[in-house]
């Protein structure tokens, strides 16, 4: 991609998500950094006065929290974790109204769990109120709340919050700062022949094999987090753009058309919000086994799923409920909102449609998955 092309992206930006990790937030000594968040509300102030809003995921409330209670180490602890984020989270937002005061701008914390994702409703209130703070020239900073999220309702990381909050306010743009300049064929920090990718047009296995694990004391994800976190906005048809939020002045780079980090292309085909949140929202409660015909007509021709081509049943769920379909070699084909449950759908799987009503005594739908309710993961 030219440069040319990549301003081209850039200038239609209206709406973009930052998400700062907590390497970039830091000092060595696991301080939050008094420079660095007057370096982002300094850029975030020239964003919104050329007309661009902006909501950030800030991580750093556990580092923060770390650096309070006089911690080396995270602790594995769920519910230890949980206590340092409250100690540290009014540090963090403390930093960023501190930092933006200084612009006549005031920010708003926003805490988010998964389950208040997953409810198709609430999801749209917090859209709702992000867009209605936007309106009142408010900067929204938003995080997991680590304080009350359970370890299996827990969005994981703050990467991949920051996606789906990309979705959530149907922004233009994700653009993730973190302490290196971008993607590299290996990992720069062992290896010093790494090379930067400047764009990706599409993560495939080589992509994510050459992302390293998760770095920094503090950290809940690294490079591969952001890579995933990048192809989930891809899939709703936003570029992202992975680069160094140590360098000072990063952000008026990148929305100037700068060459500054990786930059990750949208899928040709995305997903809308509503098949987007089913596809990367929702948790599977169970997994369909499909054959080669129904894989193809799912996948090929936007089809729904009906009982003939489902081969197997795995998990226990019910009707409403997020399954994955997977292909017979077990990899993921698409994920959906069943309309039968798990022991019905062993009743009929194979069957004909016709044959439903016979099978069950009664019949909810011609389709086990309707294809209004069917979002292809892959092909």
């Amino acid at each position: 991609m030219t440069k040319t092309q990549r301003k081209s992206i850039i200038s239609k930006v209206k709406k973009a998500v930052i998400k700062i990790g907590s390497s970039v937030l830091t000092d060595k000594d696991g301080s939050l950094s008094v420079g660095v968040f007057d370096d982002i509300a300094s850029e975030v102030h020239k964003l919104r006065s050329n007309g661009i809003e902006v909501v950030i995921v800030s991580s750093g409330a556990i580092a923060s929290g770390m650096k309070k209670l006089k911690l080396d180490k995270k602790p594995d602890d769920i519910s230890m974790k949980q206590a340092i984020a409250a100690c540290g989270q009014n540090s963090l937002i403390g930093q960023y109204e501190r930092a933006f005061s200084g612009y006549g701008t005031n920010v708003a914390q926003i805490l988010l769990t998964h389950a208040g994702l997953t409810d198709r409703k609430r999801f749209l209130n917090a859209r709702k109120t992000v867009l209605t703070l936007l309106g009142m020239g408010i900067v929204p900073v938003v995080n997991e709340n680590d304080t009350v999220a359970f370890e299996e309702i827990m969005i994981g990381d703050n990467d991949n919050l920051a996606a789906l909050v990309t979705v959530l306010m149907e922004a233009d743009i994700l653009v993730m700062l973190t302490d290196i300049e971008g993607v590299y064929n290996k990992d720069p920090k062992q290896n010093r022949d790494a090379e930067l990718i400047t764009q990706i047009d599409e993560i495939g296995d080589d992509i994510m094999n050459s992302a390293g694990g998760t770095m920094g004391r503090a950290t809940a994800g690294g490079m591969r987090t952001k890579i995933e976190a990048a192809g989930k906005a891809a899939a709703y048809g936003v570029p992202t753009i992975i680069a160094s939020g140590k360098n000072k002045g990063e952000l008026s780079r990148i929305f100037g058309g700068g060459e500054s980090g990786t930059l990750f292309l949208p899928s040709v085909k995305s997903l809308g919000s509503r098949k987007h949140w089913i596809a990367f929202t929702l948790k599977p409660s169970g997994e369909v086994v499909i054959d080669k015909g129904a894989e193809k007509a799912i996948t090929s021709s936007g089809k729904s799923l009906l009982p003939s081509g489902i081969k197997g049943v795995k998990g226990n769920f019910g009707v409403g409920d997020s399954v994955s379909c997977v292909d017979e070699s077990g990899a993921e084909v698409a994920r959906g909102l069943t309309s039968y449950s798990s022991s019905d759908i062993k009743k009929i799987m194979g069957a004909k449609t016709s044959q439903i009503e016979s099978i069950l005594g009664y019949k909810y739908s011609d389709e086990v998955i309707h294809r209004d309710d069917l979002a292809v993961i892959s092909k």
